[in-house]
């Protein structure tokens, strides 16, 4: 395959689970980061390792200038544009509502949905028939909190999940004609790094005998799926959010 796929965010977790996976079913992966710099290049490292083709490039999802340097040094250094997944993602702390900070959430809108849009936006321009690309398509990464509104501390975070499903919706009716699906994952309760620092190891042990396929989800659930629907054998899959929970909702 000679295309390439931009993954964001995917230094850890189900980024990278997402970049090895898609790597080894052929795609040249762009593996985005933002501070987490050694374990993007280790993994970068292993996939060429593996046969595969990879680079690393930090890019700061608030950063628009930065998205777009990111877009253009992978139409330097890999294959024409296939594939995008937006996943990097920012929980922005755990608040009550009485402790809102308006400071806080613009960047947490800026990280979870704004570069959503500009990922797309980038994507799009180069996968477009209408523009002489060859279509494509787009995964997002949500929650299940968009549907339940995530614990309560976190209403912020699920909002923006919201947003995510709402965006996934509309483009797929925008750029369909174009050549590129657009759908995405609502993952549960995944165990990665994304929760570190807020009880991880707790919530796991508390909600996994909750979950009905008996387990936590890891990357590798989630980064199956994106990965499916990245492939042809999803090519009539479009518009739609995935659920990957465990049967958990």
């Amino acid at each position: 395959m000679s295309k390439s796929l931009i993954v964001t965010g995917a230094s850890r977790g189900i980024g990278a689970a997402t970049a090895r996976l898609a790597a080894a079913a052929g795609w040249q992966v762009c593996v985005n980061y933002n501070s987490h710099a050694a374990p993007a290049e280790a993994l970068v490292a292993e996939i060429r390792d593996g046969g595969g083709t990879a680079i690393a490039v930090q890019a700061d999802m608030a950063d628009e200038a930065a998205i777009v340097a990111m877009f253009e040094r992978c139409d330097r250094e890999l294959g024409p544009l296939g594939g995008l997944v937006n996943n990097a993602g920012y929980l922005g702390g755990e608040h009550r509502i009485e402790e809102f900070d308006a400071s806080a959430m613009r960047r947490l809108w800026d990280v979870n949905v704004v570069a959503y849009f500009i990922c797309a936006r980038e994507a799009v321009r180069r996968m477009s028939r209408e523009r002489g690309g060859a279509g494509g398509a787009i995964v997002n990464v949500s929650s299940m909190s968009a549907d339940s509104g995530g614990i309560g501390p976190r209403v912020h975070y699920a909002t923006t999940n919201g947003a995510r499903n709402t965006f996934t919706y509309g483009l797929a009716k925008q750029v369909g004609r174009l050549g590129i699906r657009v759908a995405g994952v609502m993952p549960g309760v995944i165990d990665t790094h994304f929760n570190d620092g807020f009880g991880n190891e707790e919530r796991n042990a508390l909600l996994g005998p909750q979950i009905p396929v008996g387990r936590v989800g890891v990357g590798e659930d989630v980064a199956r799926a994106i990965v499916w629907l990245l492939s042809p054998d999803a090519g009539y899959v479009s518009g739609a959010m995935i659920k990957v929970n465990g049967g958990f909702f």
